[in-house]
């Protein structure tokens, strides 16, 4: 697999890394000095968008633009999330965005909408808690975001996210539910970067050769029934 990574931060070296270990090549990546408008991506096979908020959704319509499937994981930029989604049909692309590509934040996405249909009519206060490390540029994070989303559908009300930046933590996130007599906790903790990368280079090879949009639990429905 011939890979495009745009945005070469922490996460796009990874990935950088990881995916070569596994046989893959990088074709080019683009950071703030190498734009990624400026790239040619015709001898990729895909495109991993890990950049920021402020350059991804160029960065995906380009790859989109250029023929080419694209796998994103920046948050903080999806009030344009239907232009891509728009762009992409017209095209005939593909793209897949997930806030968080890790197995198990995925896994923990499952417990989490139970856990919140088990909670119906019950007399207990919630809130969602996440750290990260402080080169973090958004918060919270979009995976504190969409686990708010997906509690919100089911208890309604909207629950109330805090928020750490402590050096060098990868991610954190739990879901507590409290009462004078108890609480209740699902928690995920990522040890490091590893499961990020893996989960983003699992996705970009499931998508070579599909179109449309898709979702990280497209590609994992099969391992988290």
């Amino acid at each position: 697999m011939k890979i495009a990574i745009l945005g070469y931060g922490k996460m796009g070296r990874k990935i950088g890394e990881l995916a070569t270990k596994l046989g893959h090549v990088i074709i080019c990546t683009s950071n703030s000095n190498s734009p990624a408008r400026l790239l040619d991506l015709s001898t990729s096979d895909v495109a991993i968008d890990f950049s920021t908020p402020r350059t991804a959704f160029e960065n995906i319509s380009h790859a989109i633009q250029s023929g080419i499937p694209v796998v994103s994981g920046t948050t903080n930029w999806l009030d344009r999330l239907d232009e891509i989604t728009e762009l992409c049909n017209k095209k005939n692309g593909a793209f897949l965005y997930s806030p968080n590509f890790s197995l198990g934040v995925n896994i923990l996405f499952k417990l989490n909408e139970e856990l919140a249909k088990l909670m119906k009519n019950q007399n207990y206060t919630r809130r969602i808690h996440e750290i990260h490390h402080t080169q973090k540029l958004d918060a919270p994070s979009g995976t504190a975001i969409a686990l708010r989303k997906e509690i919100d559908r089911v208890l309604k009300n909207k629950t109330k996210i805090t928020t750490d930046r402590i050096d060098d933590i990868p991610g954190t996130h739990q879901i507590i539910y409290s009462s004078k007599v108890d609480a209740i906790e699902i928690k995920h903790t990522a040890n490091n970067r590893n499961g990020f990368a893996k989960g983003a280079i699992i996705a970009a090879e499931w998508i070579i050769g599909k179109k449309g949009v898709y979702s990280m639990r497209d590609v994992l429905k099969e391992k988290i029934k």
